[in-house]
């Protein structure tokens, strides 16, 4: 490994950079649509199968074949990996915002409505702390999918730790191949880590009747 480090150190911080690039924007992107999105859906319930049905249907598209389809709309690069990422990513996150919400309990929700809430404090106030822990378990697992798919990305330019893996299949070069697949692995950990910590800093705390904190 300390050939590999020697020979391709510095490729190997640039492939890095470019993995979490890629990454960190389709995940922020999913976010961003996903847990809106979520919210939305349970003021409009009648659709709301149907819109979860569909981000379902587009996450079974091969991944490489998604991929492809992004090609003749954004042609090569990081720009189409992104998008198809993005995609990915959006089924966890909404399907979790939607449950997690849709599970709370009632008696809350008629509490805020009885302290004089209107339907935007209700959700930014009572509604998405209480059904962030559900919230975050989609994003943590959008999050590990998205550094694993982001290997592919390398097949249309985009870059990536995947271009040491998939180097390393076309020459029969295992120790490309590990210089690829092992940071890959320790990203996806770190990143599920981190957004642990996030997980348990956005977890609302209750006063038990010891005096004690409880999540």
């Amino acid at each position: 490994m300390m050939t590999f480090f020697q020979n391709f150190g510095g490729q190997l911080l640039v492939k890095i950079w470019q993995h979490l690039y890629i990454s960190g924007i389709s995940l922020g992107l999913g976010v961003l649509v996903a847990v809106p999105l979520g919210v939305l859906l349970t003021r409009f319930k009648k659709i709301a199968g149907g819109i979860i049905g569909l981000a379902s249907v587009l996450q079974t598209v091969p991944a490489m074949a998604l991929l492809a389809l992004m090609i003749p709309i954004f042609g090569i690069g990081s720009k189409p990996a992104i998008v198809a990422l993005f995609i990915y990513s959006l089924l966890p996150i909404l399907r979790n915002t939607y449950l997690g919400l849709e599970g709370l309990d009632p008696s809350v929700l008629d509490a805020a409505k009885g302290m004089g809430m209107s339907q935007l404090e209700s959700i930014r106030l009572v509604e998405l702390p209480l059904a962030a822990p559900v919230i975050m378990a989609g994003i943590r697992l959008s999050g590990t999918y998205v550094i694993a798919w982001a290997t592919l990305a390398s097949y249309i330019g985009a870059g990536g730790l995947g271009d040491f893996i998939f180097n390393g299949l076309n020459l029969y070069r295992p120790d490309l191949i590990l210089g690829g697949s092992i940071p890959v692995i320790l990203l996806a950990l770190i990143v599920d880590f981190l957004l642990g910590r996030v997980e348990a800093w956005v977890t609302p705390t209750v006063l038990t009747k010891d005096g004690g904190d409880q999540a």
